[in-house]
């Protein structure tokens, strides 16, 4: 639509005036009419501890709601130390990709589950590498395996809860 057609069209705008959409969003944060129920927003610029973001996020995954994990992890990439950005940011990629695959768009989702994993794995070993607790060897794992599988021809789109990482170590 060009400039003359949008003038005088209201646009949705959030709290501080920027604009914002404020129809509704399913799990994967795809926009849905106006008036029907969707998943609640994360609020943005939410400062966490490492851990409560990595727990937050995990709920999230856990519930199918990757693109929300993603905006967990972009707050953490925004208000952490800069030595960790690529790692909020590998692991903001990763939810992202799986948000993708799980849309359907799987050359799209590899692409970012690659992304992210080569990020990530950056924080797997080496002195000072801030992890967290978080398991960077499984979560760099589990992204390039997704990313294998959703490419291949005739591959099922994946449920985003059923695939969702272990950001953390399993304790047994």
């Amino acid at each position: 639509m060009g400039a003359a057609e949008n003038e005088g069209m209201d646009r949705d705008r959030d709290g501080d005036g920027r604009a914002r959409s404020a129809r509704p969003r399913d799990g994967l944060g795809r926009p849905l009419p106006y008036g029907a129920t969707g998943v609640a927003r994360q609020p943005e610029g939410v400062v966490r501890a490492p851990g409560e973001t990595v727990r937050e996020a995990q709920r999230l995954l856990d519930a199918g709601m990757p693109f929300h994990a993603h905006e967990v992890f972009e707050d953490a990439w925004k208000s952490g130390p800069g030595r960790e950005r690529d790692l909020w940011q590998g692991l903001a990629q990763l939810a992202v990709g799986l948000t993708h695959a799980a849309r359907g768009n799987a050359t799209g989702g590899a692409r970012l589950l690659r992304r992210g994993a080569e990020r990530v794995a950056g924080y797997a070993d080496g002195p000072g590498a801030v992890t967290y607790g978080l398991d960077v060897a499984g979560v760099v794992a589990w992204g390039r395996e997704l990313a294998a599988r959703v490419e291949t021809a005739g591959a099922p789109v994946p449920d985003a809860a059923a695939e969702a990482p272990r950001l953390l170590p399993l304790s047994g």
